[in-house]
């Protein structure tokens, strides 16, 4: 650039109040939302406008301090500016400057080169400012964005461990993070999706943000964690009312649009519960189903946890054994009939109807009558491949807790 004289630096140095006061005029008479600013918030822009046109001057003297100089102006705004203003306020606020600027720093040029010198330098200056406004913002969206990482770990760890002595913690961190406390929840298992190695991609290098997407246009709300290998999230969920235990069946497509942002393998989707503060349940049943979902390589995907009660019994899981007792062989035996006769003997016929009437001295018809009753008290029905197990399974521990072979849910015989 050509070099400003000696008078023009001075004409420069006592004009930057002025040209600063303008610009901040122009902002109030053209933009509807700057008025409504605190009386703080708009000494603020006047500061940072200020600055910014004593940077300007100094820059004309030294044009590689530009970045220091832009960014500077911004680190001597108020704390609370950028967090108050957005990206696209800031952008207007800007551009208005600029123009101001443009329109009444070159006349203050003793000769026509030095107008056109300070014309290209109000153009640079605006776009180097403009690039510190972004770079501000995008440093606090950063800060931001690991402040909500940190919350987020905190809220799903203290749900698995079933922290509720940090109850108050937990609903105000989930809040923070944009969780309404009166939604009710339930907790999804599975494996976490592969990281995008293309970072122009939407997913980038980061696996979870397909998840979140994902999440997003499904219009539920959700918080991500790690469970050693596997990623756990609570999900806003509301129960349906056709599926009166809150399980999968009949569900909302939100299930399933989250259930395709995991990573390849099983799902295992815990029941719907009252809120975040009764989650532990969700995922507690979610992560044993997690754990045990490889004895059936059929599963669906998702699959209801407690479609795996068979199978967490198997490995372990005392609840399933107390849930399966108490909401299936319990019904069966309080119900009377000889419905948990009817079910063994249907069995060991191999489903044959009229072999286990005869057994029983009963009519067929009477059989059908009491499957159909063991079907409405228990949700399976003994002529399921599946029901079939579990009701042999829950009448056998049933049992063995009667003969006081098996441990009660408190590790006691």
């Amino acid at each position: 650039m050509t070099r400003v004289s000696a008078d023009t630096f001075r004409r420069l140095e006592l004009a930057t109040g002025g040209v600063a006061g303008a610009g901040v005029a122009e902002m109030s008479a053209r933009l509807p939302w700057f008025d409504r600013l605190t009386a703080e918030q708009r000494a603020g822009v006047l500061m940072v406008t200020q600055l910014g046109a004593a940077n300007f001057v100094a820059w004309l003297r030294d044009p590689d301090a530009t970045p220091r100089l832009t960014a500077e102006a911004f680190r001597s705004a108020p704390p609370d500016l950028a967090r108050q203003m957005t990206l696209r306020q800031t952008v207007e606020l800007v551009r208005i400057a600029t123009e101001v600027f443009e329109a009444r720093i070159p006349v203050l040029g003793g000769s026509r080169t030095e107008r056109a010198t300070l014309v290209a330098a109000v153009l640079r200056f605006g776009r180097e400012v403009a690039f510190a406004a972004a770079t501000v913002y995008a440093s606090a969206a950063e800060a931001r964005g690991a402040w909500d990482a940190r919350l987020e770990a905190l809220v799903v760890d203290a749900v698995v461990r079933g922290d509720h002595d940090s109850a108050g913690a937990v609903l105000s961190r989930a809040a923070a993070l944009g969780w309404d406390p009166a939604a009710r929840a339930r907790v999804l298992v599975g494996n976490p999706p592969a990281a995008d190695p293309d970072p122009r991609r939407p997913s980038g290098p980061d696996p979870l943000h397909g998840v979140r997407r994902a999440a997003y246009r499904a219009g539920t709300a959700v918080l991500l964690g790690a469970h050693g290998r596997h990623l756990l999230m609570i999900m806003s969920a509301d129960e349906d009312p056709d599926d009166g235990g809150g399980g999968l069946r009949g569900e909302s497509k939100a299930v399933l649009t989250l259930t395709d942002a995991f990573g390849a393998g099983p799902v295992v989707a815990g029941p719907v519960v009252g809120g975040l503060l009764e989650a532990h349940e969700s995922a507690s049943r979610a992560l044993a189903g997690h754990r045990a979902v490889a004895a059936w390589p059929g599963a669906p995907r998702p699959v209801d946890a407690d479609d795996l009660l068979p199978e967490r019994v198997l490995a372990g899981d005392r609840a399933a054994a107390t849930t399966l007792v108490e909401e299936v062989a319990r019904p069966l035996r309080e119900a009377g009939g000889s419905l948990t006769e009817t079910v063994e003997s249907y069995l060991d016929h191999a489903g044959v109807l009229e072999a286990c009437a005869r057994t029983l001295y009963v009519h067929p018809n009477t059989v059908r009558y009491r499957l159909r009753r063991v079907a409405d008290l228990t949700g399976s029905h003994p002529g399921d491949a599946r029901g079939s197990t579990l009701l042999r399974m829950a009448i056998a521990l049933d049992r063995l807790r009667a003969a006081g072979v098996a441990p009660e849910p408190d590790g006691s015989l």
